[in-house]
């Protein structure tokens, strides 16, 4: 079974820093099935969105909102994805989940979320 914990949330200041780690348990994040692999998150009233993923090939793909702000990076030793979040602002306040879209036995795709983990940006 594959699970995805995630941690390093918490509360900040405006401009501050936060890291998110996700933790894979069950699944190498170093295998060429993993299509896609990253962060999504949602705000309260909101749909989720993409924060920032890994896709194939090695590409790395960030929502404008967070771009130059934001760092996707992953420890294929530790199988642990991160976000590193600077200069935080209070409209990244939300629920953030560490997401895996694979590929099973017979090309069936399937999608992976972790429980996430509240950011809340507030002075």
């Amino acid at each position: 079974q594959v699970q995805l914990v995630e941690s390093g949330g918490g509360l900040v200041q405006p401009g501050g820093s936060l890291r998110l780690s996700c933790a894979a348990a069950g699944i190498s994040l170093n295998i060429n099935t993993i299509n896609v692999m990253g962060w999504y998150r949602q705000a309260p009233g909101k749909q989720r969105e993409l924060v920032a993923t890994f896709t194939s090939g090695g590409n790395t793909n960030y929502a404008d909102s967070v771009k130059g702000r934001f760092t996707l990076s992953k420890d294929n030793a530790k199988n642990t994805l991160y976000l590193q979040m600077n200069s935080l602002k209070p409209e990244d306040t939300a629920v953030y989940y560490c997401r895996l879209d694979r590929v099973l036995s017979g090309r069936a795709l399937h999608v992976d979320w972790g429980q996430g983990t509240q950011v809340t940006v507030s002075s």
